[in-house]
């Protein structure tokens, strides 16, 4: 069960703070995938677990061979810590669709813009590998609205919904947005 992000969509007048982006996994990162989604309050043990596991299957394997490209964003001031992540691949079967897995921010950097930061540059990455149209899926719980804001902030349209499909009231959200050519 892979699962997905949490971003909060509220605009915000500061200025992100510094950060360096980079594509590379390394050790550390899967902790810090750990601490970024438990910081959010919004996922549950066996979902953070999924997080780290891609994490360290990316780590492990390489992007190319785990499917899963990750993208962190680090606090330039503390060099190296991974301050935020997202986590996408290409979909099977498809030609240039690919699956946004999880995008989050460390709870104590919200609202600064890294949300949008972060999924801009991800849709640029994939654009340069090929894609076309980037999915997401979500809960409908109350407790995402704000994620699903967020998305529908950045472009995202919904496609559908699969009712009850991670438990009983908690459906199951998709959004897709075309990246423009070029």
């Amino acid at each position: 069960e892979e699962q997905q992000e949490f971003m909060s969509p509220r605009p915000t007048q500061s200025q992100p703070p510094a950060t360096d982006l980079r594509e590379t996994v390394t050790a550390p990162d899967v902790q810090a995938v750990r601490e970024i989604v438990a910081s959010t309050g919004f996922f549950y043990d066996h979902e953070i677990a999924v997080a780290v596991e891609l994490a360290q299957e990316a780590l492990d394997k390489g992007a190319e061979a785990s499917g899963y490209h990750f993208l962190f964003m680090d606090d330039a001031g503390a060099r190296g810590r991974a301050i935020a992540y997202a986590c996408f691949g290409p979909i099977a079967c498809t030609v240039g669709s690919w699956d946004l897995y999880w995008i989050a921010a460390h709870s104590d950097r919200r609202g600064k813009g890294l949300g949008r930061n972060l999924l801009r540059a991800s849709e640029e990455r994939i654009r340069a590998m090929g894609g076309r149209r980037v999915y997401i899926e979500t809960s409908s719980r109350p407790l995402y609205e704000p994620t699903r804001g967020f998305y529908l902030a950045c472009g995202y349209a919904e496609e559908a919904r699969l009712a009850e499909f991670y438990g009983p009231g908690d459906d199951k959200i998709i959004y897709s947005r075309a990246l423009a050519e070029g």
